[in-house]
């Protein structure tokens, strides 16, 4: 069984930093407590480590994951021998072995390290720590008979070293290339080989990036202009009229600092969104004047103006060769790095060659990944009705790079792709006319003010609400809203469900799905739940978004939904009907509406596992239970928690979320004919993606019911 997998190469330059973050993305899936330990590192700041240590809340400090400097372990193998060097990392390997479940180890970088056999070593080390290895070999500027003869040499090295080879991977492969030197590789390796194609998005650096590389001021510019990807440079030194067809989309304009008419051209040109430009570097120590600087603020706000005291040529040879990196502060990049990892690798053959047990626990990021994992297998199309918030953006590019579903986008398209651009997002907009070839999930922007859609809704709309008066005029001002016209999408079939909330309040996106959508004819009313991720199991709440106060047959219809909710999401429903008081110790009629309601439950569905009146400790901790209620099937095992009215269940969960710092999804509705989800006015990116990805499970389980 492996436990351990050690990412290595056999030089520099193979980005192996998207594969190490790939393989740590699986590991996680699969346990709690995954390790991560580098054997050797240099003595600055390890940006892979921390990023991961962000990524994946890891405990360990990086100096306590990681085995010694470079400098260090040279003197050692020079003092005492190779074998006393193994020795020491093999030790402290082991003290992050015995608390984690699975240990990524991320091999030596090839980089002035002053290590002879540096590949020998590594093999070593892998052996020794009894880790399946899984060598990188560098693609880019390669043709495909070079990247098929590197790899089977890696293949070969490390296999005659006496390693066990997990997979092998041939990064930053040029597209024309990855095609044919997949197909060579699979006729000569007994492992699985990927190819993973250059992704300019990685390689571009970010303006943070290059302020840093070339000691830069930053004179204007907010956090997310600074975040924005560098695709290229216009180095300015004509006159305006020749300067400005130069510009492409996402160059950073390198220009004297007097020269304030490229400057404000610059950045005109990037207010009008043609081009969106990454920002302003001034060189030379000349800074515009006050005036200057304050039109140039105003023309395209949180746009980078930087500043160097060197001239245009030092500047460009400091520029020249410069490429991103994934750190913990570009989160971007990273899920930039999961898309490409799980599009070009087969994370299902992966995963049964890792052999790594999966834990009894489910994490919160367990229950994440097993979202994103479903929502891919089947996609789904969802409709995003806020389609010019920033984070509902930031969220699409995520599902998008990540293939989880295709989108709509509502909005004014010149106004969705100039934000994009200013947020350096690529969301890889078809046209309303094109048709994706590439396999790959796409999005599309609609305008409801100027789509043809908007008759057809009109009428629909017009035809469902005639018995409140609406005639087709009406329809036609009320379909314009991005929320009706949205669910409205969802009822016509041209999507398969709709999320929306991240802009507008919860009424403003449900009351749309009461009047079009309708109730599902097997619910009594439309409810919701919220996932609640604790540290060691997911729980199911319910109703904490949408009704007040439910009497005894709307409470157990919420118990029954939420049950069917659960289930579908992979936790066995044990439903809880809350209370102040547990089975028979109370009396009154809020004790009385959910004896109730539980015994209406029981009436409905025989087989499923319920229990109340019962208290919320009781409900989930064991030792309770068993003072409590000592023979239920429920009690100490609740995983799902009806609460008696919206008071309780909306305050405990955010208390609960707050206080026992749990991940909470939601809410998720349930009870509609087709899915339509809302979401928290403070709802963060990671928040939108998830809802979404239920969303598209959602509708996976209701084309299933509907095929079936």
């Amino acid at each position: 069984m492996t436990r351990s997998v050690y990412v290595s190469g056999i030089g520099r330059g193979d980005g192996r930093q998207v594969i190490e973050l790939g393989v740590m993305e699986l590991l996680t899936r699969l346990v709690d407590r995954v390790g991560v330990f580098r054997p050797l590192a240099h003595d600055d700041r390890d940006p892979v480590m921390e990023l991961l240590r962000s990524r994946y809340r890891l405990a360990r400090p990086t100096a306590e994951a990681t085995g010694m400097t470079y400098e260090e372990a040279a003197a050692l193998q020079a003092a005492r021998g190779t074998d006393e060097l193994v020795a020491a990392l093999v030790d402290r390997y082991h003290a992050v072995a015995r608390e984690s479940e699975a240990v990524l180890v991320l091999g030596t970088d090839y980089a002035d390290t002053g290590l002879p056999a540096e590949l020998a070593l590594n093999a070593r080390l892998a052996n020794e720590f009894g880790a399946a290895v899984l060598p990188v070999v560098a693609g880019r500027d390669r043709d495909a008979s070079t990247i098929v003869a590197e790899v089977r040499n890696a293949h070969h090295a490390y296999t005659s070293l006496g390693c066990e080879v997990l997979a092998t991977v041939a990064n930053r492969v040029r597209d024309g290339e990855a095609r044919e030197a997949a197909r060579e590789l699979d006729r000569h390796l007994p492992e699985p080989v990927f190819v993973l194609p250059e992704e300019p998005a990685l390689a571009a650096p970010t303006v943070a990036q290059v302020a840093r590389a070339v000691g830069a001021e930053v004179l204007l510019g907010d956090h997310t202009g600074l975040a924005r990807d560098v695709r290229g440079f216009v180095f300015g030194g004509a006159m305006l009229p020749a300067f400005l067809p130069a510009l492409t989309e996402g160059s950073l304009v390198v220009t004297p600092g007097d020269r304030a008419d490229l400057v404000i051209g610059a950045l005109a040109a990037h207010a009008a969104g043609s081009p969106p430009v990454a920002g302003v570097l001034l060189t030379l120590d000349q800074r515009p004047g006050d005036e200057t600087m304050a039109l140039a603020d105003r023309l395209a706000p949180g746009t980078p103006v930087l500043a160097v005291p060197g001239g245009s040529f030092p500047t460009a040879a400091a520029l020249l060769g410069l490429e991103g990196k994934l750190t913990a502060a570009t989160p971007r990049k990273a899920e930039i790095a999961l898309g490409l990892f799980e599009t070009h690798v087969d994370t299902a053959a992966l995963t049964g060659r890792l052999s790594v047990a999966r834990s009894d626990r489910v994490t919160p990021m367990m229950f994440e990944h097993e979202l994103i994992e479903r929502a891919r297998a089947d996609r789904r199309h969802v409709v995003l009705p806020e389609g010019t918030e920033e984070r509902v953006l930031r969220a699409a590019e995520v599902l998008l790079r990540r293939n989880v579903c295709d989108l709509t986008l509502l909005g004014p398209e010149g106004v969705v792709r100039k934000r994009a651009a200013e947020l350096g997002i690529d969301l890889r907009l078809l046209a309303a006319d094109e048709v994706a070839e590439d396999g790959a999930a796409h999005a599309r922007v609609v305008d409801p003010d100027t789509s043809p859609l908007r008759e057809r809704f009109a009428e629909v709309y017009a035809a469902l609400r005639a018995h409140r008066g609406v005639d087709y005029d009406l329809a036609h001002d009320v379909v314009r809203d991005v929320s009706y016209f949205g669910t409205l999408m969802v009822r016509e079939g041209l999507v398969d469900g709709m999320v929306s909330g991240a802009a507008h309040s919860t009424a403003a996106t449900i009351r749309p799905a009461f009047e079009v959508i309708r109730t599902s004819p097997d619910a009594d009313i439309v409810s919701s739940v919220f996932f609640m991720c604790l540290a060691d199991r997911v729980l199911v709440y319910g109703d904490c978004a949408v009704n007040p106060d439910p009497d005894a047959a709307q409470l157990a219809d919420i118990a029954v939904q939420a049950a069917v909710t659960a289930a579908q999401f992979g936790v066995e429903p044990r439903v809880a009907m809350l209370s102040y008081s547990t089975g028979t110790s109370g009396s009154g009629a809020d004790v009385d509406k959910v004896r109730e309601a539980t015994a209406l439950v029981r009436e409905r569905r025989p087989e499923l596992l319920v229990e109340g009146p019962i208290q919320y400790d009781a409900a989930v901790e064991p030792s309770v239970a068993a003072t409590k209620l000592p023979d239920s099937s429920v009690a100490g095992r609740a995983s799902v928690l009806v609460f008696p009215d919206l008071n309780t269940g909306n305050n405990t969960y955010k208390a609960v979320q707050r206080s026992a710092g749990a991940v909470a999804v939601g809410p998720v509705l349930q009870g509609l004919r087709k899915p339509v989800n809302d979401l928290s006015r403070g709802a963060l990116v990671q928040d939108i993606v998830n809802t979404v990805a239920i969303t598209a499970i959602q509708a996976q389980q209701q084309k299933r019911s509907n095929d079936a």
